[in-house]
């Protein structure tokens, strides 16, 4: 029997799991036995994912859109509906969870449902299946009560747990109002029963699990829980198991603490949101957040835990300057989180953040994935420049390839440090992608010591051990022809672009 009903989506990576797909199934009642899942990745060729899924012979289609997919789901409707115009298709998710803030694709589908899926699509497909008239083609998804959704863990299979993330949440909903966020629409978090939820992750674990991905916006909110869920992880640890949480900074009471320091090193991970510590732009975008506690937070974490701290700042938020985002970064880098990961603002669709946009003059782009190309404070080529400079900062500063030598870079003023260097690697580079790795050595070789100064014996020596003890093979060349050229080709590309060439 042909599978009637397929839920799809294109993930970023392979090893990224579609949590929500797995959601709509487990939910489909009597349903589920005429439906599957398939998913791909954005890599893949639109035509070939067309195919695959015609293959199927279903009656029905339906895609989880989000802001990482949406152009290339696009491109697989656009070619699904041109072959097989009887498909009906389906869409939800994120993209296109606001009727009056639509993309594109939404005028080749059939069907959309806004906001939660799980009881909508269920009473949709069955609808469509028993031949009775569906009342619109844009429908408001119900939001169901946690205790009578079905949770979707029993559908990791295998495969899933032996070599992708799982994706887990012990909560829905977020108190907070961060505009920027759509989980600023929500009224608040609610908790799943947290018997319920520790057994599914018992058998999870019995299954072979150790990969546990949080996407609770805001695990610590209930310490009480937070605790009983770490305890649950602490009876069973073993040197694979690895935890990812999400939390809020400038929350992190005794009773926490105590259970966190119990962890061995590489067992934790937390995603921290800083985004900015200037209070007038907090106060704007309407986030509550205790800047001393944050980084009393953040410190104690670094002092007394071996969690892997990656940190989230955003540049491009209304009344963002160059210098408050310096200030911010600066300021989060003598914290010293593993990881700094510098988002560019994006235009969310029904984010809160968008009634700033005339008052601040935000120019997004037009195209996925919705990125800030200049405010009122902020003009399109220094946003240019911090966008390389994220980039950059993710080869060097999140890599942990240059432990060595990234202090020789940031010196006394980090951020406008490393803005110097991320400019003269691009005057050199003519890119920021697709640059191998000792060709990277090379150019920070030439960036620190002509265009910073520093001097050359202390630069090489910081190279050399990074290049060492990141299990590269044989000696770095940092002298000769081959580095004369490569100064010389990345000026004379400046040049062919300067000239348009």
């Amino acid at each position: 029997m042909s599978n009637k009903i397929l839920l799809t989506t294109l993930n970023a990576r392979y090893m990224h799991c579609a949590f929500g797909l797995r959601y709509l199934y487990a939910n489909l009642g009597e349903l589920q036995a005429l439906a599957q899942i398939r998913e791909f990745t954005i890599q893949q060729r639109p035509i070939d994912i067309v195919e695959q899924l015609l293959a199927q012979k279903p009656r029905i289609v339906a895609f989880s859109v989000y802001i990482w997919n949406v152009s290339e789901t696009g491109e697989v409707i656009a070619l699904l509906k041109q072959v097989s115009p009887q498909t009906i298709v389906v869409v939800g998710g994120p993209e296109v969870s606001y009727r009056d803030d639509l993309p594109d694709l939404a005028e080749r589908v059939d069907y959309i449902i806004t906001g939660p899926g799980e009881i909508s699509f269920r009473q949709l497909c069955a609808d469509l299946l028993g031949n009775r008239p569906v009342a619109s083609a844009i429908i408001a998804g119900k939001a169901p009560s946690l205790d009578a959704l079905e949770l979707p863990y029993a559908h990791y299979n295998a495969e899933d747990i032996r070599n992708r993330l799982i994706y887990v949440e012990a909560s829905r909903g977020c108190p907070f109002k961060c505009e920027f966020c759509l989980s600023s629409l929500d009224k608040t978090a609610k908790p799943f029963d947290l018997k319920r939820f520790l057994d599914a992750m018992d058998d999870l674990y019995q299954r072979g699990a150790r990969n546990f991905k949080f996407i609770d916006r805001t695990f610590n909110l209930k310490i009480g829980t937070s605790v009983s869920i770490l305890e649950f992880f602490l009876q069973r640890m073993d040197e694979n198991l690895y935890l990812h949480f999400e939390v809020i900074p400038d929350y992190l009471p005794q009773k926490l603490k105590q259970v966190l320091a119990r962890f061995p090193p590489g067992v934790l991970q937390f995603e921290i949101g800083v985004q900015t510590f200037d209070p007038e732009i907090q106060q704007t975008i309407s986030r509550r957040q205790n800047n001393q506690n944050t980084c009393d937070n953040l410190r104690w974490l670094r002092q007394n835990t071996g969690a892997h701290i990656h940190a989230d700042l955003i540049f491009g938020l209304p009344g963002d300057t160059l210098e408050n985002f310096a200030h911010s970064f600066d300021r989060l880098v003598a914290l010293r989180p593993q990881e700094i990961q510098l988002g560019i603002l994006k235009r969310l669709r029904g984010a809160p953040i968008n009634r700033h946009s005339d008052a601040y003059q935000l120019r997004y782009n037009p195209l996925a994935p919705y990125n800030i190309l200049s405010t009122r404070d902020i003009d399109f080529a220094t946003m240019q420049r911090v966008t390389r400079f994220a980039r950059f900062w993710d080869m060097i500063g999140n890599s942990g390839r240059f432990g060595n030598t990234l202090p020789l870079i940031l010196g006394q003023r980090p951020f406008h440090s490393f803005l110097e260097v991320s400019d003269f690697l691009y005057q050199l580079a003519g890119s920021t992608w697709k640059i191998a790795l000792r060709r990277l050595f090379s150019l920070l070789f030439i960036a620190l010591t002509e265009q910073m100064k520093l001097r050359p014996e202390a630069v090489r020596q910081a190279l050399e051990a990074d290049y060492q003890r990141c299990g590269q093979k044989g000696a770095i060349d940092l002298d000769g022809p081959k580095l004369e050229m490569v100064s010389r080709s990345g000026i004379a590309n400046k040049r062919q672009r300067q000239h348009g060439k």
